[in-house]
Formats: structure tokens, sequence, C-alpha cells
């Protein structure tokens, strides 16, 4: 999670690349599920939160929830991989301003590019920012929490967890590295009120209600896809992506689609099946019906994107936050595939 340390040097190349060559043909294809189109939700870390914020805007009439896991508002960087520093909370006293950000949402809005931000106010927000964070700092988190608010999310409808004294990484109740670290795979083990902290349960069930227990384990399969079929290599999206599949979902159950977006240096290609296994969330879809999705972006030198972070600045083209960019349009895909009745 070093982005901050290639800011100055990458500026000038991550700008406007386009995704724009052939897409390679598809020996293994991501199977549909007849998943339930009004049952989808994302979540994410670091640039993966940052991607989950842009995606639960960018569809909010068909998205009804997310989880934010140390990430900023929406539309933060403004395509300038220089407002970084400031987006991620790592300028002394000069947050991001939400308020710019929901006036750049109401403008893509008002030209179709995004869904109607009134879409939003139904939906359910989770966010979290542990205070030993030094990657995304807090003041950036804030103002994450502020823009959903001022975008029109009832505060009722925000749960905001910023007390837990965790580093930059999804918390588990039982797996990773020590609470306050802030290195690899950006999976921690906290204890909160003297039992481990199951973030991704307490993403889902914000976002759905309450829900059945978790499983003990699992009965489901982790089912590998040819992300080729949806995202060109120019998105710096990586060949294969994965996506769990509790048994339910393929003897007839009407499951949700849940997006699980990993950080920088966090695909699988850096950490293994660490996200996709590890960060707690097929434990609780194997019991309550949920397709979990974990797209997945890799380092690459074209586009240039050296620590394999999820695109909120700009790489892959000016378009990157609205329903057309490249990375979002392919995860939509992906979704709409899942839910595919035929």
């Amino acid at each position: 999670m070093t982005l901050i340390r290639s800011i100055a040097a990458t500026a000038a190349v991550l700008i406007g690349l386009a995704a724009g060559s052939a897409l390679a043909a598809d020996p293994n294809p991501l199977p549909s599920y007849k998943g339930d189109p009004s049952e989808t939700s994302v979540s994410g870390l670091s640039s993966g939160a940052y991607m989950a914020v842009q995606y639960q805007v960018a569809f909010s009439s068909t998205v009804k929830g997310a989880g934010i896991i140390a990430g900023g508002p929406y539309y933060c960087a403004a395509g300038n991989i220089l407002y970084a520093g400031i987006c991620m909370g790592q300028v002394p006293f000069v947050p991001p301003n939400p308020a710019l950000m929901v006036a750049a949402a109401q403008g893509f809005a008002d030209l179709g590019q995004i869904d109607p931000l009134s879409s939003l106010q139904n939906d359910r927000i989770y966010i979290f920012s542990g205070t030993s964070d030094t990657v995304v700092r807090q003041q950036a988190v804030d103002a994450a929490a502020s823009f959903f608010k001022q975008a029109g999310v009832p505060t009722a409808n925000i749960a905001y967890v910023k007390d837990v004294p965790a580093g930059h990484a999804v918390i588990t109740p039982a797996f990773g590295n020590a609470c306050d670290a802030n290195a690899s795979p950006y999976i921690s083990y906290c204890v909160v009120d003297g039992q481990g902290y199951d973030q991704a349960g307490a993403i889902l069930q914000h976002i759905y209600g309450a829900l059945k227990p978790p499983a003990t384990t699992l009965t489901g399969k982790i089912v590998s896809f040819n992300q080729r079929n949806f995202a060109a290599a120019t998105t710096g999206m990586a060949d294969e992506a994965f996506v769990y599949v509790p048994q339910s979902c393929t003897q007839g159950a009407k499951c949700k689609v849940h997006i699980a977006l990993h950080g920088c240096v966090q695909s699988a290609a850096v950490v293994g099946d660490d996200f996709y296994v590890d960060t707690g969330y097929n434990r609780w879809a194997d019991t309550n019906d949920i397709l979990v999705l974990y797209p997945q972006v890799n380092a690459s030198t074209i586009p240039f994107n050296p620590q394999g972070c999820w695109d909120w600045f700009g790489y892959t083209g000016l378009n990157y936050a609205v329903k057309s960019g490249a990375q979002l349009a392919a995860i939509k895909a992906m979704v709409d595939t899942l839910i595919a009745k035929q």
C-alpha cells in the first residue's frame, strides 16, 4: 500500500489511458446463477473501497448498499493522481471537500452518466476507519461519510465505525496480522468488546439486515473464471477472477450478489487466496444465499499501475468514475451475468 511513494514519478503517465484492445477468447466463462437483481451490494478495502464508492454511486438504482473500509469520497481525485495525497488524508489539515464531490456527482447524474443521486436515499452504507491506519487516514474517511450524507443517504442508514485500533486492513475474527498492522496481506485480527471483530458480517448485516449465523463448514465452492471476457488487458484487470458459490445457489435459490474488492497489492497474484478465502465473506454467504464476486486487478505497465490498485484517479481514462468507465462497466457486466435468467 505504498501508493504515495509513486505519485510524483507516475503522474504524467497515469492520466488518459483508455481501454480499447480486443478481448481474448473465453475458455472459462462466468456461469449464470439466476441471482436476484434487487439484492446487489459492494464492499472494498483501500483502492477497493474507493472503487466500491464509485460503483455504489454510479449504479445506485441497482445497488442497495456498500461497505467502505479505509476509503474516501466519490470522485475525490477528479482524474488527477496529484490529488491522491489529499484524498488519502495524508495532507495534515487539508481534508477532501465532500461538497465538491457531491457537486461533481450531481453533474454526472444530470448528464445521465450515473444514476440519479435520489437513488441513494434507500441505500445502506457501512464505513470503517481504524485509528492506527497510516495509509488512508481518518480525515479522508470522515469525508466519505460526509459525502454520503450530503448526497442524500439518511444518517440512520450509515454505520461509521472509527474507534477500533486497527491498521490498514480488512478485519476478521480469527485470521491475519496484529490489529494495528499496516502490512501485507492487509487482513488483520482485532478484538472488540471481548470478541473477534467480524467485519464481513458487520457489512453484510448492515446492508441486508439480520442474517443466519455464518457457516462453520462451507458447502459451496470457489469458481474461477476468465475475466478477459469482461475486461481487456488495457484496463489493468487480471486474466482470472473468482466467485464464491454457495451450494444453495446451484440448487435454485434466488441468490443475492455481493462484490468484494481487494486493495492495492492485494490481488490473488500477490496474496494468493487470502482475500477471497480468509476475509470471512464466504462463511456468511454460505448460509445466506449470497454469491460473492471477487474481481481482480493486477500491477501493470500498460496501463501504468505498479501497485495493482483499482482505478479511482483516472489511469483507465477520464470516465473512470461513471457507468462507462472500463472497470466499473466490467464489474457491472459480471454482476449482470451472475443474475442473468438464461
